[in-house]
């Protein structure tokens, strides 16, 4: 039931090339003015002042630059959300916490310009190995949290852990994919996280 183990994404060239890096900001410009759809790789390549074919020393499509932009961007999101997990709190506490945080910085992300939440949409829908990464990093984060909490005797014990585990990341998909954001108001998903995640704590406990 554990999601996909996190891959690494198709890649080119030296990992830390300053070009790379320069291909990168660039088309994360691009695409917030003109949206992922509309930016080709020879707009890219303009921009920067090289051929296409140099951009593909290092990209193998538009795709693997656009995977590149939101791997950069939900590893933020992993990054907070880890952060927690791994804090003094509760297992209670940091569960509570993971959800508020998860829901925030997505709609922060997803939200603070359309075009972006445009290409954030593209890589849900398609299943980009960069959504996929994130939703088994969810899975990861989750699980350490529902083991310490089993382990400090707040959490039941009898139940699979991978099936706790799958069930709590699921019903994290709300608060995170970027089409479902858009479905309700801040308001409203505020509201639904709170009681989301007070029916799973209660499911938790002992």
């Amino acid at each position: 039931m554990k999601p996909d183990i996190p891959v690494a994404l198709t890649q080119r060239g030296p990992a830390e090339h300053e070009r790379r890096e320069q291909i990168i900001n660039a088309a994360f410009e691009l695409f917030r003015l003109y949206g992922y759809a509309k930016t080709s790789v020879a707009d890219l390549a303009k921009s920067i002042g090289v051929s296409s074919a140099y951009i593909y020393k290092f990209f193998e499509s538009k795709q693997a630059i656009g995977e590149a932009i939101c791997s950069q961007r939900v590893g933020q999101i992993d990054e907070a959300l880890m952060v927690i997990a791994q804090s003094n709190q509760s297992a209670t506490l940091r569960l509570r916490s993971i959800f508020k945080t998860l829901l925030t910085r997505s709609l922060d992300l997803f939200f603070q310009d359309r075009k972006l939440h445009d290409l954030a949409a593209t890589a849900s829908a398609q299943q980009w190995k960069s959504t996929l990464n994130h939703r088994a990093m969810i899975y990861s984060i989750v699980e350490k949290v529902v083991t310490d909490g089993r382990e400090s005797g707040e959490f039941e014990r009898k139940t699979p852990l991978d099936e706790v585990c799958m069930a709590i990341t699921t019903v994290t998909t709300p608060f995170s994919h970027p089409l479902l954001l858009e479905q309700k108001t801040p308001e409203q998903l505020e509201e639904r996280v709170q009681a989301i995640t007070s029916l799973v704590l209660r499911s938790l406990a002992k």
